[in-house]
């Protein structure tokens, strides 16, 4: 059978519906006829007043678009055969002088994309059929008007002129005519601007570029109406790949390849007097869930004006009492009600009311807040609408961190100075400071900063702890300043290329602008769009409500059924004991990743400095000794905030010359003492430090003495972490507390690295039992982040109590990718040129997903009762969750801010895996 590129909908001549489906139900059909077509279909199968059309296919623009917007052979008869028997449902011909029909030209893709792509109305007027329009009727006004809408309109969206050319006519017209709004023209001012308006067409119109509208060289306004709509139709095609479309669909995450399909539909008309009228609604409101129609509309207008904000539009409820418009007033709240019994869902609508006569030109799911979709779904179950899973399903993981942080009041009005990558969700509003010092000392003045920096460090982390948001020039949505800020949940921006930093002048500079920022200006940063403002933009934060945390008391409902598929957990990745404060508020069931080498920052850093650095085994002791100390106190601190709850604590892992300072710098003070002549004892025992540090440097230190290596070749240093692990769970055991760690051993590339460390690991844990008299039980396990491991996940398996993958090593190691360079360098351009669909770091690459896979079915193999988890950024991303459900993990983790939204992740990834939300029984 041929493939069918067209669908009609509505009713024949004689009134009965033949609408033609292009599914069983309208999500399967959304992919073939778009969201709009679809919906249209539907509409129209259920009774409500639909204007006729036809939609052709998303599968023909996706072919049209691929073969250089050359039509596929056949598909140009289908149409035309299609428009031949819209024409005699109607009665009618498009561009008929005596009697024309007119038709709208829009688009529709499988996924609501609002305003980012083309319509056409009024086609089919042309210097002949708007005549036969006044005779029919009998309005000379309306005419005019929707000719020179149409001309205005086909000029914009088909041949690329610019509209503003048509807005300064419409301007001079009024100003000349001494009237303020456009219904205030004549039909012979109308009638003058049409001339004008296909004036501006001739001039503006490229007659090489398009010889199909300059059969003598010149461009004019085409009047072949078959000619007007097959060039709309290819625009609506086009409007596919314009800039703002493209740039839509990648913040959404849309695919690329779905394309949209074309609408042609018999023209309804707003704008024919006081008893017509044009609006846009929603059955409830989208901002906060109210149950109340929303929205506007504006008397004798057409769609374009309700939008476009040229006059000011009425509240919806004030239709149903707008004289000559009662009755078709309250057919649509009718019609509300037909829409939510029939989708079970907030819509929205489109209408036209043609002299008194409601017509619906488009409904679809409406999109609404964070707040909104919570307390619709609420209501839904409620009303016995929709069942619990369903309500799970209706709310986008995404739109929590709309609920979680700080963000610009929505009412405010800025400009914005400069943009970077939106690395940590939030907004906040500080003093600029250049130096984690600065950033302290404003902390503790308690005024609010910004910390301004070409990219942070390790050694930043007071002053990134203590501002109210990070701002770099340098580095992507992974760097250091990213990952930090996510775990604390602090707005960051990184990447700002834009900003040129002297962070020892104090002040940066803006490219492009004449804007410099010194210390102590107040700028405002949007973590979740990655802008830059300069001053103060008022910050809201909302409150927790009652049915954000009933929802995910659902989803956890669902993800501890073991009636409804595999267990799947949530925990969080937590370095302190106020972090897993906060995470076991947020929900979460465990630390996932304790990162040990946190605790080593601050103060600290001179304690493990002076580790390295010790020239004897006296030095090394009492360093150990002081570490010991702190992170027993540590680990006490996170067991008993997280009493019952499994803590994962991985030995150290970065490389030893992260906690070192700069040789560099030491270098540099070197030379300055040469200068000022101090001894040679005191420059030889700086020349000999500096040989030390630079003996700890490496080429590529992110491949060389880290993870299980560091505590194989300084093996005091897993001794001293072990020690302090298992005698924090003695201590609080004696209390009475119920601690449960794990350790987690990283880095893992062999069997025998596994199988060396577990045995000392083991021998430290059972000195300490005897020692405090107490049983320990602590498990055993290791990361898997090295594509060896993953391949070798049956040997190691026999030797872990778990595994957890850390997919941020497994991604770079699997791509051969430095994050940290390449997110700025080329995965931009990777993501426009489609080599890459997603970035890897953000969500689970299908490759590294396979290692993934094979790392969790040979861990079981080897050890059938094994944990497998996941750990990196990746764990707090919804689409990842879905693959790692997918995948057969047991749980994810991540940083506490991301466990409301992993939650209600997983339980909608657990749902999907699973045939589906359980549904209302009718």
């Amino acid at each position: 059978m041929a493939e069918k590129h067209v669908y009609k909908f509505g009713v024949d001549e004689n009134g009965n519906n033949v609408t033609e489906v292009a599914g069983k139900t309208v999500d399967e059909a959304k992919w073939i006829t778009g969201g709009k077509g679809a919906n249209l279909a539907e509409m129209a199968n259920i009774g409500l007043p639909v204007p006729p059309g036809f939609s052709i296919t998303c599968q023909t623009c996706v072919a049209y678009s691929s073969a250089g917007n050359v039509w596929p052979d056949g598909v140009l008869d289908e149409i035309d055969e299609y428009r031949k028997d819209l024409e005699k449902r109607m009665g009618k011909k498009i561009g008929d002088p005596d009697d024309p029909l007119l038709v709208s030209v829009r688009s529709g893709a499988p996924f609501s994309m609002p305003g980012m792509m083309d319509t056409v109305l009024n086609l089919g007027l042309n210097d002949e059929s708007v005549n036969g329009l006044i005779k029919q009727t009998n309005n000379e006004r309306f005419a005019w008007d929707s000719y020179r809408r149409f001309v205005q309109m086909f000029s914009d969206v088909v041949m690329g002129v610019d509209g503003q050319l048509f807005e300064d006519a419409i301007n001079e017209k009024k100003a000349e005519k001494g009237v303020k709004l456009d219904t205030e023209l004549t039909a012979d001012d109308l009638k003058d601007l049409t001339e004008t308006f296909k004036g501006i067409f001739a001039k503006n119109v490229d007659s090489q570029a398009h010889p199909e509208v300059a059969p003598d060289g010149v461009a004019e306004f085409p009047q072949d109406p078959y000619l007007q709509l097959r060039l709309a139709e290819q625009a609506v095609f086009g409007s596919w790949n314009t800039e703002r479309a493209v740039l839509y669909r990648k913040q959404n995450k849309i695919p690329d390849d779905l394309g949209t399909a074309v609408n042609v539909q018999v023209m309804v008309f707003g704008n024919k007097g006081n008893t017509s009228a044009t609006g846009v609604a929603f059955t409830r409101n989208p901002a906060d869930g109210t149950n109340e129609r929303y929205g506007d509309f504006l008397v004798n207008a057409q769609g374009e004006d309700v939008v476009a904000g040229i006059r000011n539009t009425e509240p919806i409820a004030d239709l149903p009492k707008t004289p000559g418009l009662e009755e078709a007033g309250k057919e649509l709240y009718h019609v509300f009600e037909i829409l939510e019994d029939h989708y079970a869902d907030m819509m929205d609508l489109e209408f036209t009311i043609e002299q008194g006569k409601l017509w619906m030109l488009q409904t679809r799911v409406g999109k609404r807040t964070a707040l909104s979709a919570l307390k619709v779904a609420m209501q839904m179950v409620d009303e016995g609408r929709i069942t619990r899973e369903q309500a799970i399903m209706r709310v986008a993981p995404e739109q929590l961190d709309q609920l979680l942080h700080p963000q610009f009041d929505p009412k405010a009005k800025f400009d914005v100075v400069a943009k970077g990558m939106n690395a940590s969700p939030g907004a906040a509003v500080g003093a600029v400071v250049f130096s984690s010092d600065a950033a302290v000392h404003y902390h503790n003045i308690e005024k609010p900063c910004i910390l301004v920096r070409w990219e942070t460090t390790p050694d930043d982390l007071k002053g990134m702890v203590a501002a109210e948001g990070i701002l770099t020039s340098h580095g992507g949505k992974t760097s250091h300043a990213a990952v930090i800020a996510r775990g604390m949940g602090a707005p960051c921006v990184c990447g700002a290329e834009a900003l040129k930093i002297d962070a020892k002048a104090k002040e940066c500079k803006i490219s492009g602008t004449d804007v410099v920022l010194h210390e102590g200006d107040i700028i405002s940063i949007n973590g979740t769009t990655g802008d830059i403002i300069v001053g103060a933009v008022p910050l809201t934060r909302p409150e927790l409500t009652g049915d954000l945390e009933t929802i995910l008391e659902w989803a956890d409902d669902v993800r501890h059924d073991a009636s409804r598929g595999r267990l799947f957990g949530v925990r969080t990745n937590a370095d302190n004991p106020a972090d897993a404060q906060l995470s076991v508020d947020f929900g979460a069931e465990g630390i996932g990743l304790d990162r040990t080498e946190h605790m080593f920052l601050g103060d600290r850093k001179q304690i493990i400095q002076s580790f390295i650095l010790a020239d004897n085994d006296g030095q090394k002791q009492q360093a150990l000794g002081q570490l010991l100390q702190a992170q027993t106190g540590d680990f006490e601190g996170m067991f008993k905030a997280m009493d019952g709850k499994t803590v994962i604590v991985r030995l150290l892992d970065p490389p030893l010359h992260e906690f070192l300072d700069d040789p560099r710098d030491l270098a540099v003070e070197i030379a300055r003492a040469e200068g000022r002549g101090e001894t040679e004892v005191q420059l030889k025992a700086m020349r000999d430090r500096l040989a030390r540090l630079d003996s700890f440097q490496e080429a590529n230190p992110m491949l060389g003495l880290r993870g299980c290596r560091l505590g194989i070749v300084y093996p005091e240093l897993n001794d001293m972490q072990v020690r302090a692990i298992a005698g924090a769970a003695a201590a609080l055991k004696k209390q009475g507390f119920d601690p449960k760690p794990e350790i987690m051993v990283p880095l893992i590339s062999t069997v025998e690295e596994l199988k060396l460390v577990r045995e000392q690991i083991e021998a430290g844990v059972q000195a300490v039992a005897e020692a405090e008299g107490v049983e320990l039980n602590i498990p055993v396990g290791c990361m898997i982040e090295l594509p060896r491991a993953a391949v070798t996940a049956d040997e190691i398996g026999e030797y872990a109590d778990f595994f957890s993958f850390g997919t941020n090593d497994l991604t770079q190691t699997t791509f051969g990718f430095s994050r940290d360079d390449v997110e700025s360098a080329f995965i931009p351009q990777y993501l426009a040129k489609k080599i890459l669909k997603t970035n890897p770091f953000e969500t689970l690459d299908k490759g590294v997903a396979k290692l993934v896979k094979m790392g969790v079915e040979g861990g079981h193999k080897a050890n059938p009762t094994i944990v497998c988890g996941v750990c990196g950024e990746t764990g707090g991303d919804p689409d990842s969750i879905q693959m790692y459900y997918d995948l057969g993990l047991d749980y994810v983790s991540c940083s506490p801010y991301r466990v409301p939204i992993a939650r209600l992740a997983a339980a909608q990834a657990k749902i999907n895996s699973n045939g589906g939300p359980e549904k209302i029984s009718k």
